[in-house]
């Protein structure tokens, strides 16, 4: 079983609710990609699914322990994505019904469906799924893993268990590289970028295209420091033709504008983008205000390119409102 760093309170509370007895049939786990959320769900999962648990803790040593943490276990079920937005569409929640009334075959007796990373999940789907998560055999689970339980509809809020996952501090997350087999030059350049959120800093190290993705918001901060509207653009419109691509990009500049802001009330803050050195420099030329409509600009950018306006217009348009407000 892999190791989960950090988040000792929420796999205590996980533990103690198996232990207990009062297990949670619905669950949402939400945090910045890259802090566990995943790992999580399938710690709960083996907790629930395990033949030899301790105080609720699955053991990681038995079959249904390791088929779980192989993704290989008959009754624990990730639904499938489609669609061109690749989400969970009404035909899969369907599926899902179906399925979920034909009663697992294992010694455990639970079923589990884990939606994984949910984002922007259509308000049809969250409906068909309303009921069965409102009145679920006694037998299934749900885990819906997000960035932010805002994510969903209030009705299925109020019908899950929220949680949030926690990012490990920088030393913690170079302890668990190094336990990883990376060496002390690229976890300390990983660590760098992404601090404690150990899942981001080896997708860093292993990514190319993330790589990529941090040198062109690199790029476009130097570009909003320079007051660079020509560059500024040049580096948005080369994020990328794929709106995933191009939403790690605009997160990355976004929380670019976070940092400066908090910067400029206080030169110790805490940095939790990507690009410490730029964030300082911006703070020295943007005031928080300024930050704060930056930020706007590009949730409004973002939201622009879900509705399936042109990716080059929507971030054509952006570097303008932010060379409009810097400069």
């Amino acid at each position: 079983m892999k190791k989960i760093y950090g988040n000792r309170q929420l796999l205590d509370t996980l533990s103690g609710m198996v232990s207990g007895g009062r297990t949670a049939h619905s669950l949402l786990i939400c945090g910045e990609k890259g802090s566990g959320r995943k790992l999580i769900a399938k710690y709960y999962t083996q907790a629930l699914m395990c033949e030899h648990p301790e105080n609720g803790r699955p053991c990681g040593g038995c079959t249904a322990c390791m088929n779980v943490e192989k993704d290989i276990h008959p009754d624990v079920i990730y639904p499938e994505k489609s669609g061109k937005l690749g989400n969970y569409s009404v035909g899969t929640a369907r599926d899902v019904i179906a399925d979920a009334y034909v009663r697992p075959n294992n010694s455990s007796g639970c079923k589990v469906y884990i939606f994984a990373d949910c984002h922007n999940v259509d308000a049809r789907t969250q409906n068909t799924l309303l009921k069965l998560i409102e009145e679920p055999p006694d037998y299934a689970y749900f885990i819906f893993t997000c960035l932010s339980k805002e994510e969903f509809l209030p009705t299925i809020i109020s019908r899950c268990v929220c949680f949030s996952t926690t990012l490990c501090t920088e030393d913690e997350a170079a302890e668990a590289l190094s336990e990883n087999g990376y060496g002390p030059q690229e976890t300390a350049e990983a660590v760098s970028r992404f601090h404690g959120n150990i899942g981001m800093c080896e997708s860093y190290i292993n990514d190319e295209s993330l790589r990529k993705q941090v040198d062109l918001t690199k790029a476009a901060a130097d570009s909003i420091i320079r007051k660079d509207e020509y560059a500024l653009s040049a580096a948005l419109c080369s994020a990328g033709k794929e709106r995933s691509e191009v939403r790690a990009v605009l997160s990355m500049l976004d929380s670019l504008a976070r940092d400066a802001a908090v910067l400029g009330k206080d030169g110790n803050a805490r940095i939790t983008g990507c690009l410490p050195d730029e964030a300082r420099e911006l703070s020295q030329n943007v005031t928080a205000f300024q930050a704060a409509r930056i930020h706007s600009c590009i949730e409004k950018a973002w939201s622009a390119v879900e509705s399936n306006v042109n990716l080059t217009l929507a971030l054509t348009a952006l570097g303008a409102e932010i060379m409009e407000i810097v400069g």
